[in-house]
């Protein structure tokens, strides 16, 4: 029983970092911590408590995620390895590990940033967990309301500041963010649309072809470099030297991008431009840190 026991732990502690997905709440974290920065311009211990509570809260949402979609995950192939659905550890295990998740992250945004830091990762975890994953199964437009919870972090390092959420600047990088989502989800949402239609979820080519379908994420893209752009008319970005390195980020985005869909009729290079878009918003936040740090 007690080598069973060990088993079973180990089996969870090895789990993690897939039920987490690691990688997305690292991401998430990135995002709570440049709103922090950008609304307090110094560092200080707080923005650790912002980063752990958001850290956990993410990796709980992606877990209750795996446990809400366990019997579709079985079914992707993409998905079918993930703890729950590969049976290294039990619904129940990935149910409670993500409640201990969802609960730590809260409390800690709660009793260390105050009240509506907490507030905004709660309503995040009800809509992702609730609404987006709800719409996912009834429409491949479920990303555009689901967009939203790539927001919210920005909004809860942010407001962790004591800073007021309508304010213009945060206003403004918020729908930057929200704008630079759709993209980033359609790239995979075409890359696993077989996967999706296998396992009955909204897939975007039963609605446009695959010409259309790479126009309109083309479109989604110029609008985030135009809205990126602009973040020197409301002086998020001011200085010369961020601005120019700005216009240069943006021209490789749309180059790289436009090169990665429209180079083959039937395909689009999935990789080269689901890194592209990834990297383009790491250099547009590292810009504004800096910026917002050293420079204001």
């Amino acid at each position: 029983m007690l080598r069973q026991a060990q088993h079973d732990i180990l089996n969870i502690l090895t789990s993690l970092p897939k039920l987490m997905r690691l990688g997305v709440s690292l991401a998430v974290s990135f995002s709570a911590a440049t709103g922090y920065l950008i609304a307090n311009s110094f560092l200080d211990f707080k923005i650790i408590y912002v980063i752990l509570g958001v850290f956990l809260l993410s990796g709980g949402a992606s877990a209750l995620n795996q446990y809400q979609e366990r019997f579709t995950d079985a079914i992707m192939s993409r998905t079918k390895n993930r703890p729950i659905p590969s049976k290294m550890i039990s619904a129940k295990s990935g149910l409670l590990l993500a409640l201990v998740l969802c609960i730590s992250g809260f409390a800690i945004l709660y009793l260390k940033t105050g009240v509506i830091p907490a507030t905004l990762g709660f309503l995040n975890l009800l809509w992702y967990n609730g609404l987006y994953t709800f719409l996912k199964k009834k429409t491949a437009f479920a990303v555009v309301p689901g967009s939203l919870t790539g927001v919210t972090p920005l909004l809860i390092g942010w407001s962790a500041t004591g800073a007021s959420l309508i304010d213009p600047v945060i206003i403004f990088v918020s729908f930057f963010i929200y704008m630079w989502q759709i993209p980033h989800f359609w790239i995979l949402h075409i890359k696993y649309a077989d996967d999706y239609e296998k396992a009955g979820l909204g897939v975007l080519k039963r609605v446009f072809s695959l010409s259309q379908i790479k126009r309109v994420i083309f479109s989604w893209i110029i609008a985030t470099s135009l809205t990126s752009l602009l973040f020197v008319y409301f002086e998020i970005i001011s200085s010369t030297v961020s601005t120019i390195f700005l216009i240069l980020v943006n021209l490789v985005l749309i180059i790289s991008l436009f090169k990665s869909l429209f180079n083959n009729e039937t395909s689009f290079n999935y990789k080269k431009a689901f890194i592209g878009i990834n990297a383009f918003m790491i250099v547009i936040m590292s810009l504004m840190i800096i910026e917002f740090l050293l420079i204001k």
